[in-house]
């Protein structure tokens, strides 16, 4: 068989290296019109849940990354100068241009022949080829060329966010909540390297407008974000890579496959940053297409077979996701509450989490939330 990948993410990437190890007698074109060594964005992170389900599959990758990895095995919320830990909550990360080195090695290794600076402008061009992975992300080309055959809908939060990184390394990942005179911000953070962390800035529209960011640019901006979190930050920098503030968009493809074409990733769904990685669901995305292709020679069944497989769950975290991201959109408001209700309220926002799981998974935490709620000392 020949496979075209377009697409040099993780997602894309991790197909094509899973595919060829197990098949080295078919071709696999890897498609990217980037440079190799381009990427935006800072670092990737991964639930312990995630790597654990990635292990199953590939025990070898994940032990391979694993050394590169930075770890913690709690959630720190900071708010009005108080923090609470949220013990038992493990995650791991790693920069995402380490990981795409990483995986690209991997692709090479086996065989893939890749094509980086290499951009496809029409489906024609892939002719010959008798399966199209688009793995090309929320911009997908095969996507919108068929947006009616895959049932595609895309909507938008209405919060803004922008990515930056820092020098200053966290401890664990952590959120950050900061009322001003004109808004409320909150920063997402966590170091994915000895020596860098990923700093997401997030506010309200009305917050963005009142701050003028539309009509900043990319340097005034920063300074903005390095102001309101000057305390977080302690003297260190942010640094830009593409920082650009942006609404975070909603793709979900009713139809997964059309023709030789299928999609994984971002060009198929989008999950909001608050509770899952899209790193992680497209490398789940390509081990699901990977199994399905293997359990039936008839292309267009194995594709059904991917779909019915893997949608359910995805659907089901995309849910969650869009929980939590209303919560997220009203964060300033529950910035009213105290710290301990607070928190309860932020790791219960996606309504995967009662209080009984909440008591098996972090019980430091519960006890100190149900003590200063029958009135004992938050402390």
């Amino acid at each position: 068989m020949r496979i075209a990948v377009i697409g040099g993410g993780p997602g894309g990437l991790y197909f094509a290296y899973l595919w060829k190890k197990r098949h080295p007698e078919d071709q696999v074109d890897l498609f990217e019109q980037n440079p190799a060594d381009a990427t935006w964005g800072f670092g990737v992170v991964f639930s312990d849940q995630a790597l654990e389900f990635l292990r199953a599959d590939d025990p070898e990758t994940v032990d391979a990354i694993a050394p590169h990895m930075e770890s913690w095995e709690n959630i720190t919320l900071n708010l009005g100068g108080d923090s609470v830990a949220i013990d038992g909550v493990g995650f791991s990360s790693i920069g995402r241009l380490e990981l795409l080195r990483f995986l690209q090695q991997r692709a090479l290794d086996v065989g893939v022949t890749p094509r980086f600076d290499t951009q496809i402008h029409a489906i024609d061009q892939l002719n010959g080829h008798d399966l199209i992975v688009a793995a090309d992300g929320l911009n997908s080309l095969v996507r919108r060329a068929y947006e009616g055959d895959f049932g595609t809908s895309l909507s938008y939060s209405s919060n803004k966010f922008v990515w930056y990184g820092t020098s200053k390394r966290f401890d664990t990942l952590s959120q950050t909540f900061v009322k001003t005179d004109r808004g409320a911000f909150n920063a997402h953070h966590y170091r994915y390297s000895p020596a860098m962390s990923t700093f997401l800035v997030e506010c309200d529209h009305a917050t963005w407008q009142a701050y003028g960011f539309a009509y900043k640019d990319v340097e005034q901006s920063k300074g903005i974000c390095e102001e309101v979190f000057t305390d977080t930050l302690g003297g260190h920098c942010l640094v830009s890579n593409k920082s650009v503030w942006r609404n975070f968009p909603w793709v979900w493809n009713e139809h997964w496959s059309f023709k030789n074409m299928v999609l994984l990733g971002d060009a198929l769904h989008s999950a909001h940053f608050s509770i899952g990685s899209g790193t992680r669901l497209a490398i789940e995305d390509a081990i699901a297409l990977v199994k399905a292709l293997e359990s039936d020679a008839h292309l267009a069944t194995a594709l059904h077979r991917y779909q019915a497989a893997r949608k359910p769950v995805v659907q089901k975290l995309v849910n969650a996701a869009r929980t939590s991201a209303f919560w997220y959109e009203h964060f300033a408001e529950h910035m009213k509450l105290d710290l301990m209700d607070f928190a309860y309220s932020y790791i219960t926002r996606s309504g995967r989490i009662d209080d009984a799981r909440l008591r098996a998974m972090s019980p430091a935490f519960m006890a100190r939330y149900e003590a200063a709620k029958n009135g004992g000392d938050e402390a």
